[in-house]
């Protein structure tokens, strides 16, 4: 009798005889495994043991210095027709990018060990979770996915039974710059990647494959990837409101998912649960609604600006059994990035740290932590049917126009607003900062097929019998005339979601404007926060004319989705666009 493992050990033969490892070791993710790897990484000089007494557990990693980010230009969606990769990514025909990939692993696991890991993205048990494979030459992507994902002999045996998985094969290479692809084959179910040790480009259960490839099942399959932060908001009644958020790298999608509510809030009996902070994969349930689960098991967060101000919950989970890449370190030994007390000695290069060589911390270093340590940690997100989702949330930062709150009149004018997202680039991509880049459900780095499918598979959600969540757009990120921020943010943002949960709930009428539903005057809680009214006026202020430019632009960025453009989202823009010129028409009468 044959296995369903039988075609999974045929491709790993395959890839041995290819790459040519000098082993090859199939991960079972236990601790004596984390641990000998640790230790062989630390002999080899790949991971630095920061100060035991007030981190145990932790690490630092320092990758190349030419390897430090996504690489988007480098990222290919390889489909059979170009037309369905679409104008949001990168395309090469699939048997162009497996020659071209297939050359470069020829022999590149040579005086290496060849690492499997079997893994689930979900919890093992959960219908909504899907497994994966990864094979590579790199304990750091071994020991990291091991935090990311449920890996190990449990995944494995799940694919046993399903006979089906994501194949993923990375190798570091040489870490050449003008050598370095990552490659998806959708139709597939393959990923390859060549060339970068960085995390995103890498811990292929991650980006490549919870995002690009699920993408595209989830619209075979009729279900949503998401990158999106899931977080629970408990009221004082002990109800409980599941949260989805898309917000591109670095606007505070893990903030978001820690939050600690405003002291009076804390008194009152509030409290957040954490169920994920950067991907979501929903479903709809037998009851219409959608159901969410958080396919990571661990964190993959930014450390710089992660402090006791923005995140004391995110320090607490990363006090112990941490890996950090990229961050600098203090005269102790602790780790250290700009928004920390003290002083680093050595930047993230390893050098004597000297301001004139730009910040101490790499402005995309990250930390790898297990979900479970978080304070705040939902015992949920090991559900199995997942969480109902009460309401998705969209944001990006933009210094002005956009309001601090609006709330999508239906799920069509949600789906605009999502595909409208725009925000200031990031360090977590390669490339200019603080550019305006329109970012549609900020998945543009992360679609796996053409964005007027994907707008499309959106707008399908709406039909008869569907209870779906509730749409809202924020932006924590407004300036005023002396250009700071004239929001707090961080906690404070529980009064907007305390907004939304009541208009979730019908305890809230809101004020209709054009662009959307907004807190109806004293509706937002300001109870101890000094905030002037002329400040919230502001906040919430609709500039119809900028709103007729953006409405244009927002236009012109859809029609380049062209043919592929649902009708429905375009007459959604121009419905939008008619509504913000009809008050001028009176006003002119």
């Amino acid at each position: 009798m044959t296995s369903k493992l039988d075609s999974l050990e045929r491709w790993v033969q395959d890839v041995a005889a290819m790459t040519r490892p000098a082993a090859i070791h199939w991960c079972d993710g236990s601790d004596a495994e984390y641990r000998a790897l640790a230790q062989q990484m630390l002999q080899s000089g790949d991971l630095i043991e920061l100060n035991q007494e007030t981190h145990p557990g932790c690490y630092l990693h320092r990758s190349n210095p030419s390897d430090v980010a996504r690489v988007e230009h480098l990222t290919f969606v390889c489909t059979k027709d170009e037309a369905d990769a679409g104008p949001n990514n990168h395309w090469m025909s699939p048997a162009d990018a497996h020659a071209k990939m297939d050359a470069l692993f020829d022999g590149c696991m040579e005086g290496r060990t060849m690492y499997v890991i079997p893994y689930c993205m979900g919890p093992i048990d959960s219908p909504l979770s899907r497994c994966g494979v990864e094979i590579t030459d790199s304990p750091y992507v071994v020991i990291n996915m091991r935090t990311m994902t449920r890996m190990g002999a449990a995944a494995l045996d799940r694919i046993e039974r399903e006979g089906r998985f994501v194949k993923g094969l990375h190798s570091t290479g040489e870490l050449d710059p003008e050598r370095r692809f990552i490659m998806h084959f959708p139709e597939e179910l393959t990923i390859k990647s060549y060339g970068s040790g960085y995390g995103g480009n890498a811990l292929l259960g991650k980006k490549c494959h919870a995002l690009r490839i699920a993408s595209f099942q989830a619209r075979t399959e009729g279900w949503l990837a998401e990158h999106m932060l899931i977080v629970g908001i408990e009221n004082p009644q002990g109800q409980t409101h599941y949260v989805a958020a898309a917000f591109p790298s670095a606007c505070g999608k893990t903030n978001l998912a820690m939050l600690i509510p405003p002291e009076g809030y804390r008194e009152d009996g509030w409290k957040v649960w954490t169920v994920g902070d950067d991907i979501c994969w929903m479903r709809p349930g037998e009851d219409g609604r959608l159901y969410a689960i958080n396919p990571e098991a661990g964190f993959f967060g930014v450390a710089p600006g992660t402090s006791t101000n923005s995140n004391p919950n995110a320090l607490t989970t990363i006090a112990r059994d941490t890996i950090f890449t990229n961050v600098a370190v203090t005269a102790d030994n602790q780790p250290w990035w700009e928004g920390l007390p003290g002083t680093p000695v050595t930047d993230w290069l390893g050098r004597p740290y000297d301001p004139a060589n730009g910040p101490a911390a790499h402005p995309n270093s990250r930390f790898t932590v297990s979900a479970k340590q978080c304070p705040t940690w939902s015992a949920k997100a090991e559900d199995a049917q997942g969480v109902p989702i009460s309401a998705i949330v969209f944001g990006g930062r933009r210094p002005s126009l956009v309001p601090l709150v609006m709330e999508a009149r239906d799920w069509a004018h949600g789906v605009l607003m999502g595909a409208a997202m725009g925000s200031e680039t990031t360090a977590a991509a390669t490339g200019a900062v603080g550019v305006l880049r329109r970012d549609s459900m900020a998945m543009k780095p992360f679609c796996g097929y053409h964005y007027g499918d994907y707008f499309k598979h959106w707008l399908s959600f709406d039909k008869a019998g569907a209870k779906l969540p509730k749409i809202f757009h924020v932006n924590w990120f407004r300036k005023g005339k002396d250009g700071k921020f004239m929001w707090p943010g961080f906690g404070e943002n529980l009064r907007v979601l305390e907004w939304m949960i009541a208009r979730v709930e019908g305890k809230a009428r809101g004020t209709e404007t054009p662009i959307g539903i907004l807190p109806a005057n004293g509706e937002l809680k300001l109870d101890g926060l000094n905030l002037p009214r002329e400040t919230l006026a502001e906040l919430l202020h609709i500039d119809t004319a900028g709103w007729q430019a953006e409405l244009h632009a927002i236009g012109e960025y859809l029609d380049s989705f062209n043919p592929r453009l649902p009708a429905r989202l375009l007459q959604e823009q121009q419905r939008v666009a008619q509504a913000l010129d009809t008050p001028l028409k009176a006003a002119n009468a």
